[in-house]
C-alpha cells in the first residue's frame, strides 16, 4: 500500500492507471483489444495483423515438423 502526502503525486499515479487501463491492459470482453483500439477504430485491423501472424506461426510450425520428421 502507498501513501501520497501531496496531491499531485495521487494524480500523477491515477494518471499512470488510467493510462494503463486504456492502452496497455487487454480486455477479453472486447476481443482482447485494448479500450483505446477499439474507441480509435482500430480493433479490425489488429485482429485481422494478429490472424495472419497466426497463420505464418503455423505454417512455419509445419514447415519445422515436416523438416524433423524427415
Amino acid at each position: 500500500m502507498e501513501y501520497y502526502f501531496l496531491s499531485g503525486d495521487l494524480e500523477r499515479e491515477i494518471g499512470v492507471l488510467v493510462d494503463h487501463y486504456n492502452n496497455h491492459g487487454y480486455h477479453e470482453s472486447l476481443d482482447n483489444l485494448t479500450p483505446a483500439d477499439v474507441y480509435h477504430g482500430r480493433g479490425a485491423k489488429v485482429l485481422k495483423m494478429r490472424e495472419e501472424i497466426k497463420k505464418q506461426t503455423i505454417r512455419k510450425r509445419r514447415l519445422q515438423h515436416q523438416a524433423a520428421a524427415a
